[in-house]
């Protein structure tokens, strides 16, 4: 089972517990408590992989504040919902931190591609980056 944006969610609880930090338990600390509390108690299972020409794999990608995170759902004919067969997310590594917005977006969505390519191989994959600029 994995927790969207799960780095996102839990980095302030991460500053607090470094080793040059003093622990300071404040709002932004308590908030992410609570959130990640309630995704873990809603969280999602992941669906069996499937192949074929009808199957549509559906890969999100979104780069935030604090890190990028991404998403790739599976829709099999004759079911209503897609169902999702990973969740990643991680947090800005170095000088990611100060990348342009568009930058980032493109960061998320390479790193999307390959982690989405471990799970469904060379299946055909369908990205939807909502945040990415149209480029020409």
């Amino acid at each position: 089972m994995h927790i969207p944006e799960y780095s996102q969610i839990v980095s302030p609880l991460y500053l607090v517990t470094r080793k040059k930090n003093n622990f300071h338990w404040g709002p932004e600390q308590h908030q992410a408590f609570a959130q990640i509390k309630q995704e873990i108690a809603h969280a999602v299972a992941l669906g069996p992989v499937r192949t074929g020409p009808d199957v549509k794999n559906v890969l999100y990608s979104a780069a935030g504040n604090n890190g990028l995170s991404w998403s790739l759902w599976q829709k099999v004919p004759g079911e209503t919902r897609g169902r999702p067969l990973g969740f990643w997310s991680r947090s800005y590594r170095g000088s990611e931190a100060n990348y342009t917005p568009t930058e980032k977006e493109i960061l998320a969505a390479y790193e999307g591609v390959q982690a989405a390519s471990e799970v469904i191989g060379t299946e055909t994959q369908l990205l939807l980056a909502p945040q990415l600029p149209v480029l020409g």
